[in-house]
């Protein structure tokens, strides 16, 4: 019996089961790439960040921007991107920058939420409409004979579905933990980071007084009030000789 004749058996509940599947499998792959980069380089981006921290911290924040497309790399740089700062402005601009980062890594968490929660009552609902249709078919006095075994395979059919919904939910609940394990591992990466990195500040603050600005206005010339343009008079015409 292939997978596609179980599904056809399954019933109409087996649809969105199917969906719901689909879902949770692309959540599944896009957040396990999104793990994968950030867990083999984090340790290196933090360990350069703090290592450049401690003689020059406008080599520390290069280092962070050019490292602003992990997590850490923005946490760690959003302090030193200001110009002026202190102990408290520096420390509040670690923890705003730390729960988006945090915010962002459960992207995806609620959709397997919804999954675990409806696969099974999807299942069961599979079940229950596949036994109503096999005991519908069933006369009493048709109980004991050989006209009733077509009754018990419709009733293992029927719990196809269920099976199904277990699968699916177990899976999803699999990896949700995983992933949560996964933002927890990085709520102390992001403190002990933090912390070395308040505790640099506090031995040695930076001065980024002198840093050059973003954004350099180099001969502005503010654009005329409308209604008092001068169009540029046309040329003389040129003196033709006799």
């Amino acid at each position: 019996m292939d997978i596609l004749d179980l599904f056809y058996k399954g019933g109409p509940a087996m649809w969105p089961m199917l969906v719901l599947s689909i879902l949770a499998v692309s959540v599944i792959f896009e957040r396990l790439w999104f793990w994968l980069r950030i867990l083999t380089q984090e340790k290196q981006i933090v360990d350069r960040i703090l290592d450049a921290a401690q003689d020059n911290w406008e080599l520390a924040a290069d280092i962070a921007k050019q490292a602003s497309d992990q997590p850490v790399g923005r946490f760690l740089y959003a302090p030193l991107r200001l110009t002026k700062t202190d102990a408290e402005t520096f420390r509040l601009a670690l923890e705003a920058t730390a729960e988006d980062e945090l915010a962002g890594m459960r992207r995806g968490e609620k959709l397997l939420e919804a999954v675990i929660a409806l696969a099974p009552l999807l299942g069961l609902l599979g079940t229950v409409l596949g036994l109503i249709r096999s005991l519908r078919s069933i006369r009493i006095g048709d109980l004991g004979t050989e006209s009733t075994a077509g009754v018990t395979t419709g009733i293992g059919e029927s719990l196809i579905s269920t099976a199904s919904g277990l699968i699916v939910a177990i899976i999803a609940l699999v990896f949700y933990r995983l992933f949560q394990s996964f933002v927890v591992n990085q709520v102390k990466v992001f403190r002990k980071a933090g912390n070395e990195m308040e505790l640099l500040y506090r031995q040695s603050p930076p001065d980024f007084s002198n840093r050059t600005p973003a954004i350099v206005r180099e001969n502005f010339t503010p654009p005329r009030k409308p209604g008092k343009t001068r169009l540029p008079e046309p040329p003389e015409p040129p003196n033709t000789a006799n």
